[in-house]
């Protein structure tokens, strides 16, 4: 059993880090909140050295009553609730056929995970390029071999495209969290449900799907903290434009537009918020799983 003094010994050799990941965290934000209540045009000769004129919360009431607003939240929870649907409905198939003995199982599990490591913007700039193309693009080429029009899907079929992308690159996260967890199930509870008679669906349904629970709340929490900040593949693709402009591409707009660096600060803020929201949602979500 610990000790005092080794617990003691070992808050001290922890104090050092958690003292620099506060930092790294409390820093940005409170420099965040500080601007968000500042006129900040640096272009226009503001500076912190001169002094920086205090506005209040007109930063907040010019970013939130902007029409691009609440388009931009709408986008923002649509590309993510889609994103999660696709990774962990074909996550949960790509695991269960992954399980399965095969020859070259090693190759293809690697070449299953392999997107993860793809950066987004290389991945954004494939699909884009070689892909989705309408002229020279691969599924264009497909479309004319069965005598269909091309489609221009950036521009036609934008937030669904935006959804393949992003979903494409966060399918082998899913993917590999699910395959951990069915390889941890009892082989034997299969085994005697095969021999009562029940079919595979319903071992699906009754026994690997509760199993999965806790790896599916896992997953969807995870992937849902970085995906609300989706940013590098709409600003490859589509730039925002039809109808693809997240929260955090709003941010960026709105800084490059006015030059404002309070503006943009404000509209983190209101980031921080979104997230907490989705954050304390799912952890309920979470929770609930993991006491069951």
């Amino acid at each position: 059993m610990a000790t005092k003094h080794s617990r003691s010994a070992a808050r001290l050799m922890m104090a050092p880090a958690v003292i620099l990941l506060l930092g790294w965290m409390l820093v940005p934000l409170t420099m965040t909140l500080y601007f968000s209540f500042k006129r900040y045009l640096p272009l226009r000769g503001d500076s912190l050295e001169n002094g920086l004129q205090w506005v209040g919360l007109e930063n907040y009431a010019r970013f939130i009553g902007s029409s691009a607003f609440w388009p931009s939240v709408q986008a923002t929870l649509v590309i993510v609730g889609g994103v999660l649907l696709i990774t962990v409905v074909f996550g949960i198939f790509l695991a269960i056929l992954l399980d399965q003995p095969f020859w070259g199982q090693g190759i293809v599990r690697l070449l299953v995970i392999a997107p993860f490591f793809v950066m987004p913007t290389v991945s954004a700039l494939v699909w884009k390029n070689m892909f989705m193309d309408p002229v020279n693009g691969i599924l264009a080429h497909l479309w004319r071999f069965f005598g269909a029009e091309p489609v221009s899907w950036l521009s036609d079929a934008s937030v669904q495209s935006i959804i393949l992308i992003v979903s494409w690159q966060w399918l082998p996260f899913a993917t590999l969290i699910l395959l951990t967890a069915i390889q941890s199930l009892d082989s034997e509870q299969l085994e005697a449900a095969e021999m009562d008679g029940a079919p595979p669906v319903k071992r699906f349904w009754f026994i690997i799907l509760p199993h999965l629970s806790r790896a599916i709340t896992i997953v969807v929490l995870i992937q849902t903290i970085f995906l609300l900040s989706i940013f590098a593949e709409i600003f490859v693709t589509t730039g925002g434009a039809f109808g693809t402009r997240t929260l955090t591409y709003l941010i960026f707009q709105r800084v490059v537009d006015s030059q404002n660096i309070g503006l943009g600060s404000a509209g983190g803020v209101y980031a921080i918020i979104l997230a907490n929201i989705v954050a304390i949602f799912l952890m309920r979500i979470v929770g609930s799983n993991l006491d069951r």
